[in-house]
């Protein structure tokens, strides 16, 4: 692996982490740890597949997996061949691993803690997608999430990135983070408020990630994180938990933030301390119960980590005054359900009774029924998958409805080999020795959905969307 840029570490930082960094760490440590390239990681997507299969799966690869001590399906990764980027991996288009730095894994094991799968999430700051989608595989795909990110241009990743997954318990909001307190009060029984930061632990990533770094920056973003953390609380359900983390290190943005809440809420909120979470965990551990990861510490990036329990109701913020609009969904019956249900089976596609049918126009959804409560209180940019989109003579299945839904036994799988599969993902039409005897199948490789297709003679027809096409060099194991 190349080594980085050399990182940029303003005076006034140096002199902000000596302050807030324990006696037996050293800053050169520190400083030597921040100009080392950063170890790359993985999380395996339960939601795809096991991690000991997975493991079965990439053993005879030249992939070298090292456990990550705090989530059991984090690893990380060396490999031989460094020129081929893991985004080209077959297993990373599938949506078997998810490119997740090793501390970012933290706040969402912290979240988890107890081990209780929560009903109702919300991810106040999403994108891209990372803990949202390590949060539903934690869940299981059942109850709701609302992944939430203000960034309009990086709402288009998140969701690319939730249904390359094959996640379908989420909504997808576009707000101000702050809004939430307030429009959603007491609706989350779980929260997490990964917060934006000044990036301080990032320069291993990032080595500009520190070039507009400065005391007044860090005093403006604290003022911001202030405002989510008690808007955030105010939307937690009395009983709930809340991680609050970040990716940076000074105390003004962390201990001060949570602090501060302490201050405010008295004993409605309690620290819930963290030097249980993992083997070595007490090496990060603060005062106070929670993680202050300097990057020397773990080979890794700098984060901080805080789990919060609120223990009962406090006085609720004053009604938003927007107005919704009409919700432009209506559930469906029974009976359509269950025909839609059949047809949806015969393909190969199956769900449980944790979500639910709803029609808009000719188009058909799978919403979450955990979020059902929520759509007359705040507007989603999306909700759920989308499933079909009705004709005369039937359903068109949607791309990533396919890869939420493909049953493991469906009649109409059709197994690719290495081959044909990147001839997929290059948007090609495939030309098989032996086409597949039925007009519609879920294309797989590795026994994972890749998409549906339709036969035409000796010929498939490749309807990946545009968006997913891929050019140059992938990496499929033969």
């Amino acid at each position: 692996m190349a080594k980085p840029a050399s990182v940029i570490l303003p005076p006034a930082f140096l002199d902000a982490t000596r302050a807030v960094m324990p006696t037996e760490l050293s800053m050169d440590d520190f400083i030597a740890a921040c100009q080392r390239p950063l170890r790359r990681s993985l999380r395996v997507n339960t939601l795809k597949i096991s991690v000991a299969d997975f493991q079965a799966l990439v053993q005879g690869y030249d992939w070298r997996l090292e456990p990550i001590p705090w989530c059991a399906e984090g690893f990380w990764i060396e490999r031989e061949d460094e020129a081929l980027r893991l985004g080209s991996a077959a297993e990373h288009m599938s949506g078997l691993f998810y490119i997740q730095e090793a501390s970012s894994l933290l706040p969402v094991s912290a979240l988890f803690a107890d081990r209780e799968k929560p009903r109702r999430v919300l991810d106040v700051a999403a994108a891209p997608g990372s803990k949202t989608t390590q949060i539903a595989a934690l869940m299981d795909n059942q109850g709701g999430i609302v992944a939430n990110e203000y960034s309009a241009s990086r709402v288009k990743v998140l969701h690319a990135n939730i249904s390359r997954c094959g996640v379908k318990n989420v909504a997808l909001t576009h707000f101000d983070g702050r809004v939430f307190g307030a429009a959603l009060p007491e609706s989350f029984d779980a929260i997490l408020l990964d917060a934006p930061c000044s990036g301080e632990g990032v320069v291993r990533k990032d080595p500009d990630a520190m070039s507009n770094w400065s005391p007044e920056s860090v005093t403006a973003i604290a003022a911001t994180q202030r405002e989510l953390i008690d808007s955030a609380f105010h939307a937690l359900a009395p009983g709930g938990v809340m991680v609050y983390s970040t990716c940076t290190l000074n105390a003004q943005e962390n201990q001060q933030i949570v602090n501060g809440l302490l201050t405010t809420y008295g004993d409605a909120v309690s620290i819930e301390p963290l030097g249980e979470l993992f083997p070595g965990a007490e090496k990060a551990l603060t005062a106070e119960g929670f993680l202050h990861v300097f990057p020397q510490i773990y080979d890794s990036e700098g984060f901080f980590v805080a789990r919060l329990r609120k223990n009962h109701s406090v006085t609720p913020l004053p009604k938003p005054s927007y107005k919704l609009g009409k919700f432009p969904f209506t559930p469906l019956s029974g009976k359509d359900s269950a025909v839609i249900s059949q047809a949806a089976a015969a393909s190969g596609l199956a769900w449980d009774e944790t979500s639910r049918l709803w029609t808009r126009d000719k188009e058909i959804w799978l919403f979450p029924a955990e979020l059902e409560a929520l759509v007359s209180k705040v507007r989603f940019s999306r909700i759920g998958v989308k499933l079909a989109e009705c004709f005369p003579k039937g359903y068109r299945w949607q791309h990533e409805a396919v890869i939420a839904l493909a049953t493991a036994d469906g009649k109409q799988r059709f197994e690719l080999d290495a081959a044909l599969a990147q001839e997929w993902y290059h948007g090609r039409d495939l030309y098989p020795e032996a086409p597949p005897q039925s007009d519609e199948c879920i294309l797989t490789y590795q026994q994972q959905p890749l998409g549906i297709a339709k036969r035409i003679g000796s010929r498939i027809k490749n309807n990946l969307p545009r968006e997913l096409v891929r050019d140059g060099t992938l990496d499929f194991h033969q």
